[in-house]
């Protein structure tokens, strides 16, 4: 494990002096606080639009956050040849994966925290200038505690996205990652789709592919509260937890298959 935290140590303090985390925070937080001068021009849904927004900018910059970065954890390691300095001190290979996937982790939870400041930061000002007789047509409270349940299952789905990328990171490029990485963040949001293919077509091989695609590709969308939390709809903390369950499970098997594949490269 101590070998473990300082490949993680190793990654955050890269990732801190890298200016793309920095950037993709600074945008999210103008995004959120924009949110609030483009509320002013709906009527009666200005609360809506800036939680809308606010987890929509949290969820797309965690996401950049997640691939830029997620890609080249090992990619850059070889092309700069410092992997075979790493392998030759007393650290597996698999300690080295998953300090780099620990790390990022980290690196992804710090950013969206100073994210979520930022949205819990306009919503208590909307809030405090809100009259009284206007909050008593919400939906919900600004600071309503269902949008921190959001943002952990926005959490949990971008360690999704991340095992992913680093997963494709130990065998293709940067660009190849990235661009597999994203497809599956887009399959994963219409998975459920694959499932009820037998409705659209009534071919038996299409409906075994798309079943086993379901079942293969990672089920994105149950990590998607942003309807629910904007409406004021309760969610069922039987869900969360069946969504945080699925979420540890579809790592641990992106990280085995990542050790398993980064185990048999052969760096000479």
């Amino acid at each position: 494990m101590r070998t473990i935290a300082l490949v993680a140590g190793a990654v955050f303090k890269e990732s801190v002096r890298d200016r793309v985390p920095y950037s993709m925070v600074a945008f999210a937080v103008l995004l959120i606080a924009a949110s609030y001068l483009i509320s002013q021009l709906t009527a009666g849904q200005d609360l809506k639009i800036i939680k809308d927004l606010g987890l929509a900018a949290i969820s797309w910059f965690g996401l950049a956050i997640a691939i830029f970065i997620g890609i080249g954890l090992v990619s850059k390691e070889v092309e700069r040849r410092s992997v075979y300095a790493l392998l030759s001190k007393p650290i597996t290979r698999g300690q080295f994966i998953l300090g780099k996937y620990a790390g990022l982790v980290f690196t992804l939870v710090v950013n969206l925290s100073a994210m979520t400041v930022a949205f819990a930061a306009v919503l208590a000002y909307v809030d405090a200038v809100t009259a009284a007789g206007v909050k008593a047509g919400w939906p919900a409270p600004a600071l309503d505690p269902r949008l921190l349940v959001a943002v952990v299952l926005t959490i949990a789905e971008l360690m999704i996205v991340t095992a992913i990328a680093l997963f494709f990171s130990t065998f293709s490029s940067p660009l190849l990652a990235a661009l597999l990485t994203f497809g599956l963040w887009v399959a994963g949001h219409f998975n459920q789709d694959f499932r009820n293919f037998e409705v659209v077509l009534d071919v038996a091989p299409a409906v075994w592919l798309g079943r086993a695609l379901y079942f293969l590709l990672p089920n994105l969308a149950s990590f998607n509260l942003r309807a629910e939390v904007v409406h004021g709809i309760d969610v069922p903390a039987r869900a969360v937890l069946l969504s945080l369950a699925y979420a540890a499970v579809y790592i641990s098997i992106l990280l085995v298959a990542s050790v398993a594949v980064f185990r048999r490269r052969d760096f000479k």
